[in-house]
């Protein structure tokens, strides 16, 4: 026998994991893109983004007064990708192609990244790992760019599969 209690946990806890399911991916679309266009936006102005001495070391062969508006555009059009929900495919693209550079001062600046290696990270460090998380966001989003009844069916799938073990 079930309690009153344990009956409406549940019912509350379903209802909080279906707000979740339904706002959860626009939500963090939403939140991609305004880190993207805020980061972004910065570089566009010269001494305004805390990553652009990072930058400027990172690839001192290409002049910063081209490359770090380059570099902003770029985001900014990532940003504005996940904001409006349209090119999504395109706009993790870009993403993919741009988080190579992000992560190279780790191999080619690791005395800007590292207080004490492995572990002990620089600001520079923790705003480069940061972007992990953004990563892994680009993952779950680009999970649902074929619409949400995919990932669905695939989950359904995965949990049968499990079940039958």
């Amino acid at each position: 026998m079930t309690s009153p209690v344990r009956v409406r946990f549940d019912a509350a806890d379903t209802a909080i994991t279906a707000w979740m399911a339904h706002h959860g991916i626009p939500i963090l679309r939403l939140a991609l893109g305004l880190v993207f266009v805020w980061f972004g936006a910065l570089k566009f102005v010269p001494g305004l983004s805390p990553a652009e001495d990072l930058v400027r070391a990172t690839v001192p062969f290409l002049p910063g007064e081209f490359f770090l508006p380059f570099l902003g555009l770029w985001e900014v059009a990532i940003g504005l990708g996940f904001l409006t929900g349209r090119a999504l495919r395109l706009t993790i693209l870009l993403l993919f192609l741009q988080m190579p550079g992000t992560l190279a001062p780790v191999v080619l600046l690791p005395e800007r990244v590292f207080t004490i290696f492995p572990y002990g990270l620089t600001l520079e460090g923790q705003y480069i790992v940061k972007n992990m998380v953004l990563i892994a966001a680009a993952l779950v989003i680009g999970a649902t760019v074929r619409g949400r009844r995919l990932l669905e069916a695939e989950v359904a799938a995965s949990a049968a599969a499990g079940e039958e073990r």
